[in-house]
């Protein structure tokens, strides 16, 4: 027996479950794409992108339709019947469970609360989505018009609950905002889903995808953005917070026709509190911008305004 067969044995009786999956694929010589095809010979589909994900560590199997392909994949890897599986259910026996952080409400945090919860509810979503930050860098262009252009997120997430496969984002446009031409960009790791909107408030909820289901304990990087440029001249830019922890990064990006003469960043414990933590910011020359970082964010609101004269 060859030390990769060796190794295999071994894994197959302590894992984890994607080392054991991985060196299965090695020793059998299987390139993704031929295991996807044996596995539709057997009636099971599964995607080339979920498998290699498997054998990486980076998703988990929990689905009954994951669960019938992995059983799948020990026939077509000539593996002892229940060898993969067995790891799979030692595995979430041994795994620690996720704390779920305290959190705010909506209401607390947004003063169109009512459009918020009322959309969340159309697309049948819980108020705890089972998702909280670890890293969010978000950057927003103000254009010529001082109108908000558009956003970007590049945004980190870690599952407190099994199961979780989609993140609603949120935008709330300026007075003025036609929410019905605001553009929904899913530009990494996820797609576009169901969008819904509030007219009289501007409120649009986007619900972006992700390619597979997290486990407690999973991280998610994922990047997405609005259009919208619908609206009047903008003052300020406010994130709500629900759950503390992570850092979070806002950078305000001004068109070179516009530029505001001041621009400070705020707290605020809630939507209807007074703001706290103000701080000068300087507009870099070059670049036009303002920013600020937040190391470890605390339930609430973080934001920054400026003054056009």
């Amino acid at each position: 027996m060859s030390h990769t067969e060796a190794d295999l044995v071994q894994l197959l009786h302590t894992g984890p479950f994607h080392l054991a999956l991985r060196t299965a694929l090695a020793v059998r010589g299987l390139p993704l794409q031929r295991v996807q095809h044996h596995l539709a010979h057997r009636g099971v589909r599964v995607g080339v992108t979920s498998l290699s994900y498997w054998q990486q560590g980076a998703r988990r199997p929990q689905r009954p339709e994951s669960l019938k392909a992995v059983r799948a994949l020990e026939e077509v890897l000539q593996l002892p019947g229940n060898s993969l599986l067995r790891l799979l259910s030692d595995d979430s026996a041994g795994r620690p469970e996720v704390e779920r952080p305290a959190g705010r409400s909506y209401r607390s945090l947004v003063e169109v609360s009512g459009s918020v919860e009322e959309l969340l509810a159309e697309l049948e979503s819980p108020t705890d989505g089972g998702l909280h930050t670890v890293g969010h860098h978000e950057r927003v262009r103000i254009g010529a018009a001082r109108e908000l252009v558009g956003r970007e997120s590049q945004h980190v997430v870690r599952a407190h609950r099994d199961g979780v496969d989609r993140y609603l984002a949120i935008h709330h446009g300026d007075p003025g905002c036609d929410p019905s031409r605001v553009v929904v960009r899913a530009v990494e790791n996820c797609r576009t889903g169901r969008v819904r909107w509030h007219a009289e408030t501007g409120v649009v909820v986007a619900e972006l995808l992700f390619d597979a289901r997290l486990r407690a304990g999973d991280t998610h990087l994922f990047s997405y953005g609005f259009e919208d440029g619908t609206a009047g001249p903008s003052g300020e830019y406010v994130r709500g917070f629900s759950f503390a922890g992570g850092q979070y990064v806002l950078q305000v990006h001004f068109d070179e026709a516009a530029l505001p003469v001041r621009c400070r960043r705020f707290a605020q414990t809630s939507a209807g509190a007074p703001r706290g933590g103000r701080a000068e910011l300087t507009l870099s020359g070059r670049h036009r911008s303002v920013h600020v970082v937040e190391q470890g964010v605390r339930p609430g609101i973080l934001g920054i305004d400026w003054d056009w004269s």
